[in-house]
């Protein structure tokens, strides 16, 4: 089926910002509370909301073979199991209808007022129940990095990491959408030179730049996808922000991993961009030695170039840009990460989310932790107002962006921005 909305000479009707990370190039998908207290299904293209259901309602999809409620709930979980084809149809059609040359919705302000929110008229929602959720750690630097700093620096990497994408089952309950603020953790700790753990709450919170892809159904369960099929059954990305407590995690990793270091809270950007939409913004990924075994090698241009940012803004001012990376970067692919994760015949969902891992680039500044711009803390960060951090403190506004750019055209996933507040305090009784 072809793909008919990345032309870059495409011109929509709607009023487009310069460098909008929405142009009609993109059309992402969402979820979305109206003006009217109604949850729908959306798309957006500049500083407007489409209201999908209120489209599918008004006949605009009557020749897409899509269920009448199929945009008229409060996740995208039954949107995205239908598949590749129905979601190329869809968007192919949202670009018909707001091309600048087609009058059909244009023209009918009764229509545009029922389909069109500002975005200040709407509040974003989590975009799809997420029932699991897997946290890769495909960066070769970061995972360098961190073996530099607590393991043999001579020896960073652990034997297994050129080898397969390393992962761990995270948990779904704790995921929440851009602008929903999240707390710091309790937990136990093990401070340096003592014999004993304390009680008490995370001295050392740190973001975690990532990305995520979302799946659909993909297959039964026993049966492996494979590498040179796994892109079809990923319905899109979003910016993820894997809060972490490096002295929680320091003290309980062993021997299982992490646990409640990073159960506390994650965070994504609410708007879904589709593979389709990514598609003119392939790079090959980095070379890999040793070759992977054979189910995970992969041919082609598997990268994406995906530039990306990370501001902390402390309370009351301006914010700080703390690093600029790029998702290129990543060792270990999508495509091989889901391979992977299903070569033991582990079954995938719909709305499954699968987190990158975090992403660092080859130099200081392109690093995507605290735990590696600061060097555990030892070299403190100057914010714009002077202030110094080593890792996140409270009160502390975390955001991430990232967009594609390639022939004057710009596609972008908004932001996922995050205050970090105090630790829950029990009201007394």
């Amino acid at each position: 089926m072809p793909l008919k909305t990345n032309l870059p000479e495409k011109k929509t009707w709607l009023p487009v910002p310069i460098n909008s990370d929405f142009p009609i190039q993109n059309i992402p998908f969402g979820v979305f509370l109206t003006r009217d207290d109604i949850i729908t299904i959306g798309s957006r293209i500049g500083d407007y909301a489409i209201d999908l259901g209120a489209l599918h309602q008004l006949g605009y999809f009557k020749d897409i073979p899509l269920t009448d409620d199929i945009f008229l709930q409060d996740t995208l979980n039954d949107f995205i199991s239908d598949g590749k084809k129905t979601w190329r149809l869809v968007r192919n059609r949202i670009s018909e209808i707001f091309d600048i040359n087609n009058n059909d919705l244009k023209n009918n302000e009764e229509h545009k007022n029922i389909v069109l929110f500002t975005m200040d008229e709407i509040e974003m929602q989590l975009p799809v129940q997420i029932g699991d959720y897997t946290d890769f750690y495909s960066s070769k630097e970061h995972a360098t990095n961190v073996g530099k700093m607590f393991r043999d620096p001579a020896n960073a990497l652990l034997p297994n990491w050129l080898h397969i994408p390393v992962g761990y089952h995270g948990r779904s309950s704790s995921i929440v959408p851009s602008g929903t603020s999240v707390r710091r953790p309790m937990g136990q700790t093990l401070p340096a030179g003592a014999e004993q753990p304390i009680f008490g709450p995370s001295k050392l919170v740190d973001f975690e730049l990532e990305m995520a892809f979302i799946t659909t159904d993909a297959n039964v369960l026993g049966e492996p996808i494979p590498v040179e099929e796994a892109e079809n059954y990923i319905f899109g990305m979003v910016l993820f922000n894997d809060w972490s407590a490096r002295d929680i995690q320091k003290w309980e990793y062993v021997p299982l991993g992490p646990f409640l270091a990073k159960n506390f809270a994650s965070s994504i950007s609410p708007w879904i961009v589709t593979l389709d939409a990514l598609e003119p913004f392939r790079v090959a990924s980095p070379a890999q030695t040793p070759t992977p075994l054979p189910y995970l090698q992969q041919t082609g241009k598997k990268g994406f170039d995906i530039n990306l940012e990370v501001s902390i803004k402390p309370e009351g001012n301006k914010a700080t840009t703390v690093t600029r990376s790029n998702f290129k970067y990543m060792y270990w692919t999508m495509a091989q990460q889901l391979a992977h994760h299903t070569i033991n015949g582990c079954k995938v969902n719909s709305g499954d989310m699968m987190g990158s891992g975090t992403i660092s680039g080859p130099t200081p500044d392109t690093y995507g932790s605290m735990l590696e711009l600061t060097w555990r803390g030892e070299k403190p960060l100057t914010l714009e107002d002077g202030s110094t951090r080593k890792f996140i403190e409270d009160n502390d506004t975390v955001t991430i962006t990232g967009y594609c750019q390639k022939d004057n055209v710009r596609i972008g996933f908004g932001e996922v921005t995050t205050k970090l507040l105090p630790v829950f305090q029990q009201k007394k009784k």
